[in-house]
């Protein structure tokens, strides 16, 4: 059992969160705000940036850890809002708000989880919590910048909306910024090389092929053209077409396998933003993925990224909201949804801890 004491703070802490703007890059009063929060109950904070972590009490460095993480920035609010993003109205038992869901929600379900077992002693885990900043922007001063400083841990569970069921699988992402050079000419002189018509057949290329391998859990690689910019004006032929492509990355693949494939197809320079946003996966029997199949919580592979990409080690992602409402207009999370995150978070680790003491008895 838990105290229902712990539900009532966490909504308390998200309506003070949303009501707070916190767009990535700018999350210094909400780091505050949940340092403060955690202070308050008598936890023991640090912080990098705005970035906040901390551990349980009886810390013992020679036990293994459980990173628990969830994020605090937000996207800018949809323009198709027709309420304050930043009022935390409860109406019908839905809690309004920009982050509410995406994953304000998961963060407070995650602190509530958290003092849960704080204060006890004898944890065959240790516990480290991080609010981590830049999540949605995949930044360099979110959790990258803090894992220096964090204790070592076993595996993560990563707090975002997937209706309290358990991603064992997350895409990694891949953009590129591909060009095609061409000649610049009068175009009613037909002058020049059309660098639009040049890049048409690398465009096509990304539009149809397919990776031949697909993962179990994850599918096919995707990939798509998201945007193209060429030419300045209609009487003259563009010399060049810059356009960009975005990759959704499964286990089956490594980044660097993508680009050389792509190379051996492509006649467009190809330039990758990044090589940071990996997939990730994990066991199918690892103790985390037991105990969400003994609660009869569903597996799946999830199609968008998170700070688990920047995770190194096993990870899962789970937690209370609907990602359907991630970044769309009149954001919500139903105040049902954040007790059920306080209770499988709170049940998942004692399904770990249970575990983890019978097989040092059994040792």
């Amino acid at each position: 059992m838990w105290n229902i004491s712990l539900y009532h703070d966490a909504v308390a802490l998200l309506r003070q969160l949303i009501a707070t703007p916190s767009f990535s890059r700018e999350e210094a009063q909400t780091a505050s705000m949940i340092a403060e929060f955690l202070e308050a109950h008598g936890v023991v904070v640090h912080r990098h940036l705005n970035n906040v972590w901390a551990v349980n009490r009886y810390f013992d460095a020679s036990k293994p850890g459980i990173l628990l993480n969830s994020h605090h920035d937000t996207v800018k609010p949809n323009p198709a809002y027709t309420r304050d993003p930043f009022d935390p109205a409860i109406e019908e038992g839905r809690l309004y708000g920009l982050g509410s869901n995406d994953a304000g929600g998961c963060l407070v379900a995650l602190i509530a989880s958290f003092l849960h077992f704080y204060n006890l002693p004898d944890l065959p885990y240790n516990l480290i919590l991080t609010a981590t900043a830049e999540e949605e922007i995949s930044g360099f001063n979110g959790i990258e910048s803090i894992l220096p400083q964090l204790p070592g841990f076993a595996f993560a569970i990563v707090g975002e909306p997937t209706l309290t069921q358990m991603a064992v699988a997350e895409k990694g992402l891949l953009v590129l910024d591909c060009t095609s050079y061409g000649k610049a000419g009068h175009a009613a002189r037909q002058e020049g090389e059309n660098a639009i018509y040049k890049a048409l057949p690398d465009i096509e290329w990304f539009r149809t092929f397919q990776f031949p391998k697909i993962s179990p859990m994850l599918g096919q690689v995707n990939m798509n053209v998201t945007m193209i910019q060429a030419g300045q004006q209609h009487n003259v032929v563009p010399a060049c077409c810059h356009f960009t492509v975005d990759i959704r990355v499964t286990d089956a693949y490594t980044h660097e396998e993508i680009l050389e494939v792509i190379s051996q197809h492509v006649q467009c320079e190809v330039k990758p933003r990044s090589l940071r946003m990996r997939s990730s996966s994990i066991s199918l029997d690892h103790p985390i993925v037991r105990a969400a199949q003994r609660m009869g919580k569903q597996l799946y592979g999830s199609p968008t990224t998170s700070d688990q990409a920047l995770i190194p080690g096993p990870s899962v992602k789970i937690g209370p909201g609907d990602s359907a409402r991630s970044h769309s207009a009149d954001e919500f999370i139903y105040l049902d949804e954040i007790k059920e995150g306080i209770e499988t978070y709170i049940r998942l680790l004692e399904e770990v801890f249970q575990e983890e003491k019978k097989a040092c008895r059994d040792s």
